[in-house]
Order: structure tokens, then sequence, then C-alpha cells
């Protein structure tokens, strides 16, 4: 039942879709309406969404039942989030679905019945984590008859990686990709329906389904999609190949889901996007990141706005006068720059030079002069010379980052980065590596500590992980702050006096 020889692949007429290898399957978006009529279905599928995925949310919720009635229990879930927040997002989207269904959640994948892997594959290694674990689950599937496994993101949008788990990973019972995830529901009512593997892959999409459950992991914040795909094609990156062309949501929709958000107790938003500074560009009546920023702005209830991630090339200078004149955007900015050598960004494809990025800057910081500044860096990209490199440095101590992420380039097949010439040898990259961090530290520190001493606004995340006594927070420029506190003062905001900077961290004390 569950050989991917008897495999199900969903396929449309749109050109968007894969033409992943057709034998042994069978078209089931023509034969769909009679599957679901031999069942005993007689309703008609809604051909609008998100009323086709609220329909197939009630069939999948009928199949649960009966699975869990055979096995005596409610059957459970775990959802593993590989990567970046948009991935997070997207796994609250399924988390919502799934106990929309009826699925009970739980956090050990060993023990769950459903588990389902959402994947990354910005860097190679990523996909060998994933077989790894992949590996573990088949053995533990083999003792509970119950057990289903599913796998979707951006991993899933590899033609080669989809072969190779038809071939070697055939206990997989659902894969789909970054495109489709609206489809869940669909998707796991036929897999419940057939008993055989599902795959679901589209090479690309405009589409965008609103309205659908969503479960989120805060209470207090929440992640809001404002647009998807990368049109950039930087060469060290799968991103614009997996994840497909920028399209953004209309901007009512996304102002009427935080509205929706800050009725339910949400104070703080993360706006998200491959690229925010680029939204609005696809739409039938274009606007600004700026301009959405301002109407996000007005809604009663909000208090802080958070957004990424920004590339350089993007980012104008009507943003940074927004952002300037704002009392709710977060005094965060992270500004991607990757490499302090315009010789290394030319080859990056990044669009901008190292005295543009500088200007840029410079730019920002006189507008917003408590502006907190991160970024993430390459180091070793082919072709770097140690004359590249300390254009690197020279950037990280002009701009004084508050942090950074560092990066050891990481060879990604299928981007034009991995067949270049001049591949920098692994000792001499974990040596410029080890170097850069050392610097970026320094540097925090010293930049970090400059709010010593004063009294800041606190949102209260969590109580702190290591000592019960404390709960952590977040300035508003993203910086940490341990405290003494208990549970109850989570989600809410706290005037703390920062006692003592420990490099990237703060302790405080609770002004009363």
């Amino acid at each position: 039942m569950n050989m991917m020889q008897g495999a199900i692949s969903l396929y449309s007429t749109d050109s968007c879709m894969t033409d992943i290898e057709q034998t042994d399957y069978i078209r089931l978006e023509e034969n769909m309406e009679n599957i679901w009529n031999a069942a005993g279905q007689d309703m008609e599928i809604p051909s609008t969404e998100p009323q086709r995925q609220y329909y197939f949310i009630d069939k999948a919720k009928k199949y649960l039942e009966k699975m869990s009635e055979a096995a005596g229990r409610p059957l459970t879930f775990c959802v593993t989030t590989f990567g970046c927040q948009m991935n997070a997002r997207d796994s609250e989207k399924l988390v919502g679905i799934l106990e929309q269904i009826g699925y009970v959640e739980e956090p050990e994948e060993e023990k769950a019945d459903f588990v389902i892997y959402n994947t990354c594959t910005v860097r190679e290694n990523a996909n060998q984590r994933v077989y790894g674990r992949l590996g573990q689950l088949g053995r533990i599937k083999k003792k509970n008859p119950h057990m289903m496994i599913a796998l979707c993101g951006c991993m899933m949008q590899e033609p080669e990686v989809v072969e190779k788990l038809k071939k070697s990973y055939r206990f997989v019972d659902l894969i789909f990709g970054t495109h489709n995830i609206f489809k869940f529901a669909e998707l796991l009512a036929t897999r419940m329906e057939s008993g055989r593997t599902v795959i679901d892959i589209w090479k690309d999409t405009d589409k965008i389904v609103e309205d659908l459950p969503v479960e989120r992991k805060y209470s207090f914040k929440s992640g809001v999609n404002i647009m998807f795909g990368c049109n950039n094609f930087c060469s060290y990156c799968i991103v614009p190949y997996v994840r497909g062309r920028e399209r953004s949501r209309d901007p009512k929709a996304i102002i009427r889901e935080i509205e929706r958000l800050v009725a339910d107790g949400v104070v703080e938003v993360m706006l998200l996007g491959q690229n925010v500074n680029s939204y609005g560009k696809t739409l039938d009546h274009p606007i600004t990141f700026a301009e959405l920023l301002k109407e996000i702005e007005k809604i009663d209830g909000l208090e802080r706005i958070r957004f990424m991630t920004s590339h350089p090339k993007d980012l104008s200078d009507e943003l940074i006068r927004v952002m300037a004149e704002s009392k709710k955007i977060c005094r965060h900015l992270h500004l991607p720059v990757q490499s302090g050598s315009t010789r290394i960004l030319k080859m990056m494809n990044r669009r901008y030079t190292k005295e543009g990025y500088l200007d840029l800057v410079n730019r920002i910081k006189d507008a917003i002069p408590d502006i907190s500044l991160t970024t993430d860096i390459i180091v070793g990209f082919p072709g770097e010379t140690e004359e590249d490199f300390q254009e690197t440095l020279d950037v990280v101590r002009k701009v004084r980052y508050d942090s950074a992420f560092t990066f050891i380039y990481s060879k990604r097949t299928g981007t034009p980065a991995a067949v270049m010439e001049n591949q920098v040898p692994e000792d001499v990259v974990k040596d410029r590596f080890n170097r850069l961090l050392q610097e970026v530290q320094d540097i925090s520190a010293e930049v970090c500590a400059v709010h010593e001493g004063t009294v800041q606004t606190v949102l209260v995340e969590s109580v702190n992980d290591h000592d019960s006594s404390l709960v952590t927070g977040r300035l508003s420029n993203n910086l940490l702050v341990h405290f003494p506190g208990d549970a109850s003062m989570i989600g809410k905001f706290y005037p703390v006096l920062l006692k003592e900077c420990r490099g990237f961290y703060y302790i405080g004390e609770l002004i009363k």
C-alpha cells in the first residue's frame, strides 16, 4: 500500500507543473470526482479556493475519525521545520489544517502517527540531514501501522530529490512543494482515501490562496507573508529556483490578516518575504513597501512591526524616511552584505558595490541614529582572494554591525557559483571565517553595550530556558534581555533597566 509504484501523481493542465515521469501513475485531477463519489461522497467538489480546501478538510476529518477508531486512540502529528522564517510560517499553516482535521500535536516525532518535514535546501548538507532522519523514521514506521510521513518545502522542488525519494524512500506517503502548500488538506485526504503515495510538485505558480487555518506558535506575535518568491538570482543561491518568481499579496488581504491577528492578541508582526523591498511590483495596482508599511502602522492595537529580508539594491530613501518617522517600526534592520569586495559582489550578482552599500548605511544611520544593523556574510566564495576578504573586514569595521550571520560558502548544485573556477581551499576559508567571526564578535560586544544603564521597553517572549526565575524579552532593536519575572508576563511590554551587557544580551531589572 505504501509502495511508490502505486503512487498518485497530481497534475493539472497548467504549464507551471513539472514533468515528473508519469509511468505507473494515474492522472488524479481527471479522476478525483469519481474517486470521491465511489467513496459515497456525493457533494460536488468546489472549484474555487479556499472553499475547495475546506471541503477536503471535512473529508479528511471523517477519514481520521475512522482511523482513530481503528487505532483506539486519537492520532497525533509532529511538524518539523528546517530553514527560514518563511518555512516556519508555512509550518504554522500546516499545523492549523491538521488541528482542524482533528490530529493532536505530539512534540516528539518518534511518537507521532503523522510526521511532516518542511524542508530547506539552501545548503546541500540540509538535504543530507533530511535523508538521515528519514531513514530513522522508516524503521519506526514498520512498527506503527497507523504512521504516515510527508515531505514538503524547498527541497521537494528539486526533481532529483523526488526521484531519489521514489527509488530509495518508498515508505513516504505524501510529497509536495512550496507552491501548493495551500492544497495540503486535499493531498492528505487523497492519501487517506487511496492508500497510495501522493506526489504533487509545481514548477511555479502565480496563485495565492488566502484565509486557510493557521495555528501560531506564539499568541502575541506572528509572521505575516507579504510576498513569495525571488527575482534576484544571486549566483550562489537556489531559492529563486525552488520558491519561484516574485508575487506579492494584495495589500488589503495583508491588512485584513493583521487586523485579525491583533484582534486575537497579537502585538508584534514580522512581515516576511525573500526581498520585502521589492514588494508590490507584481500587483495590478503597484504600491511600494514603504506605502504598505504606512497602512499597517494605522492598525489600532498593533505595537511593533518588523520585516525581513531587505535587499540593499532595492532599499529606497522613501523606506528610510518611513522608518525614521514611524512609532511602530522596530529600530532594527537586517541588511545582508554577503561580501565587502565589489569584485566578488559582481560575481555573486548582488547588483550593488561596496561603496554603494556603505553610502546606503550612512543614509540609514543619519536618518535613524538608534538603528540596529545586522547582516549576512559569506566567506570563501569562489575566487575570493585575501584582498577581497580584507575588503569584507573593512565593511564590518565601518558599519559596526550589532551582529552578523557568518557563513562558509557552500557549493550548491544547480547554481552558477557551483561550477565557477578557483574554489577556495578549505583551510584558507576556515582561517578567514575564524578571523571574521572574531572581528564581528569584538565589534558587536562594543556596539550592544551602549545601551547599558538605560531603561528600555521590553516585550516578554518566554520564561528563560536556563533559569525559571527569569523571563526573556526583546528590545525594539532585537537584543534579548533576561530579567526576574514569571509566565504571566509573556506577551506584555515592560520598562526594564539594562544593568549589564553580556555580549549579545542584557541582564535587566524590572522598573516598577
